[in-house]
Parts: structure tokens; sequence; C-alpha cells
């Protein structure tokens, strides 16, 4: 049975293939083990967007970062950190 929608574990994996990999057709699809997220499944457009995006990435550092989207990036830490905290209880 799924944790929430668009999470499966790998033993729901094994036994919902079909049903896994139709939802990962219409939107990306997380495969957790042991309760923490490890592999994700998209569709092959949605990968190919996202290659295609990483192209025209360029590197920087905390101190090139504008300030708002550093300030997005310390509350997507911060969400994923409380939500990781929660699945260890």
């Amino acid at each position: 049975m799924s944790k929430s929608r668009g999470s499966y574990s790998t033993s729901d994996l094994s036994r919902q293939s079909g049903d896994i990999i139709a939802e990962a057709l219409r939107h990306p699809v997380t495969i957790t083990q042991r309760n923490k997220p490890r592999l994700i499944l998209l569709n092959i457009e949605d990968y190919q967007r996202l290659m295609k995006q990483s192209d025209r990435r360029t590197a920087g550092t905390n101190e090139t970062m504008p300030d708002e989207l550093f300030a997005e990036f310390e509350n997507a830490v911060e969400a994923y950190a409380v939500e990781d905290e929660a699945g260890r209880s």
C-alpha cells in the first residue's frame, strides 16, 4: 500500500509495478526503501526536459546566489529536515 500519493516502497513496487508505472507516466513517483526516498520514476518527456535544463546550469556558491533564491534554498532545506525528522519518529 502506498504511504502517500506518488510515494511507494520497494515492496509496493514489486507487488504493484504496473499501477506504479502507470502513475509515473502521469507524474513523478518516489520509491522509498526503509522509509527513505531512494528513487524517482518519471516519464521520458520530464526526464528529457530536466536534462535540457541541466545543460544550461552554471556552478555558483552561496555567496553568489541572489538573496531571494538563497532564502528559498534555506526554506527547502528546513522543510526537508523537518520531514526527515518526522519520518524517523
